[in-house]
């Protein structure tokens, strides 16, 4: 029976720990419980800072969490032996396919994925006790993604420390696509995001927070702003694509490569130290409101110029 922990009752945690076959790669039912639980405290269960989850909506979070991937990264982060043999069967390979697609050689590749594979490993120690960046992984998007985040930003760092009187673009490198970053680099990202909403109009601040935000429908934010609910997806479509323009802007502009900036991207911003509801935050719903009334027909024609996608 599965022990029952403040946050995960007994009976879910029996059923997330057989979906992750936790017992294979050598980890226990309240180790992976307390990983659970950790990755939850992190993420307030995906709500905004500050506010309390129900039951419900703590046990939609474990169930959507890459199950599998955060019982492997810290059984591996624990120094389970079965845990490194499967990651290794995994993923070494295609970590060493990562790194040669980032760094645009072989022998490079090579090197920088054997060097993350020894920090991963555990190598460093902090007081005597054995340390492993695979802890901090909290299996809300895939292990892999994480990984190539991860080798992204090494390869960053590293050329930062051994080629100073060189533009970091003459090493730039074809970027793979990421799901989930590593703990490193994320202020940077903050502050690109912070900074790319800062810039835009607030009547967009007030759409992005009602549609991704507080999951308002395009027929429900339409109603409000009285105005189609078409050009409602389409000014989104427009704003995405410049919210993209302009956080690649804001990355290089912190010192990233186009292909580091490109693989930031793939940070799940609801992991980085950021209040986005705060950034988002707009009571200027009226101008936005008269701004389309004003003139619609030119409004449409100019969001119907946008890109179809971001």
């Amino acid at each position: 029976m599965a022990a029952a922990f403040a946050e995960i009752p007994a009976a879910l945690l029996e059923v997330l720990c057989l979906k992750a076959e936790t017992a294979s790669c050598g980890l226990t039912e309240p180790e992976f419980g307390q990983a659970l639980e950790a990755a939850g405290a992190k993420a307030n269960y995906g709500l905004p800072q500050g506010a309390a989850a129900t039951a419900g909506q703590r046990e939609a979070f474990f169930r959507g969490l890459h199950v599998a991937d955060l019982a492997l990264a810290r059984a591996c982060a624990l120094g389970r032996e079965p845990a490194w043999e499967r990651f290794l069967n995994s993923y070494r390979e295609a970590l060493v396919r990562a790194a040669q697609g980032i760094t645009g050689s072989a022998s490079l590749g090579e090197e920088l994925a054997d060097s993350l594979y020894a920090e991963l490993y555990g190598l460093r120690e902090v007081e005597g006790e054995r340390k492993s960046p695979l802890a901090s992984f909290t299996g809300r998007g895939s292990l892999m993604g994480w990984l190539r985040v991860t080798l992204a930003q090494r390869f960053t760092d590293h050329h930062r420390r051994t080629h100073r009187e060189a533009p970091l673009e003459d090493f730039d490198a074809p970027a793979a696509a990421p799901e989930m970053p590593a703990a490193a680099g994320t202020s940077q990202v903050s502050e690109a995001v912070a900074r790319t909403l800062a810039e835009i109009d607030a009547e967009d601040r007030y759409l992005l927070a009602a549609y991704y935000l507080d999951r308002q429908t395009l027929l429900k934010i339409a109603r409000v702003l009285n105005v189609h609910e078409a050009t409602i997806s389409r000014r989104l479509k427009r704003l995405l694509e410049g919210l993209r323009t302009r956080l690649l802007k804001n990355l290089a502009a912190a010192g990233l490569s186009r292909a580091a900036a490109i693989e930031a991207l793939g940070t799940d911003v609801r992991d980085i130290e950021i209040n986005l509801r705060g950034l988002l935050q707009s009571s200027q719903v009226e101008a936005f409101k008269k701004q389309e009334g004003a003139n619609p027909e030119a409004g449409r024609a100019e969001i119907n110029q946008a890109a179809d996608t971001a």
